[in-house]
């Protein structure tokens, strides 16, 4: 799994937990990277119409649709992430020898169905599933109410 996934996922569900648009920087800061990064990973996010980016004083980032409607394959897919992969392959297609010349071909099969396996485990954990997991001990806590929201609760 590549560290922009992890970024990126990281990312929706600090969205999903606080409610309210995040800038780049404030993102940066809880995922502990650096804004720019935050910035091109969260463009791909918005291009996948997970997440919109708003400008002006109360803009940053914020999702698109609900947790529980964001799964951790669409998460992927936006970043064109190859979960399983190799940056080498063994043999030469060149070589008479079936083996040398065909294992990388085999190996890529292979990776190729461990990718598809890995996004369809990714297909069936949404952002809802992991804000469950981490804020099972305050699950009251899992979204934070709006101030508009806490403005009318104190009214009442």
């Amino acid at each position: 799994m590549t560290s922009e996934l992890t970024v990126a996922i990281h990312a929706a569900v600090y969205l999903a937990h606080k409610n309210v648009p995040q800038s780049s920087d404030e993102l940066a800061v809880n995922i502990c990277t650096h804004p720019v990064r935050v910035r091109k990973i969260m463009a791909a996010l918005c291009r996948a119409k997970i997440a919109v980016s708003q400008e002006g004083s109360e803009g940053g980032y914020r999702l698109c649709r609900s947790p529980q409607a964001i799964t951790l394959r669409q998460i992927a897919e936006a970043l064109n992430a190859a979960l399983v992969e190799s940056k080498w392959q063994s043999g030469d297609p060149e070589m008479s020898c079936l083996v040398a010349s065909g294992m990388a071909r085999e190996m890529d099969k292979i990776y190729r169905s461990l990718n598809e396996q890995c996004l369809e485990s990714l297909d069936r954990l949404t952002l809802w599933d992991l804000l469950q997991d981490l804020f099972i001990s305050q699950p009251e806590n899992i979204i934070m109410k709006k101030k508009e929201e806490l403005i009318h609760e104190n009214l009442r």
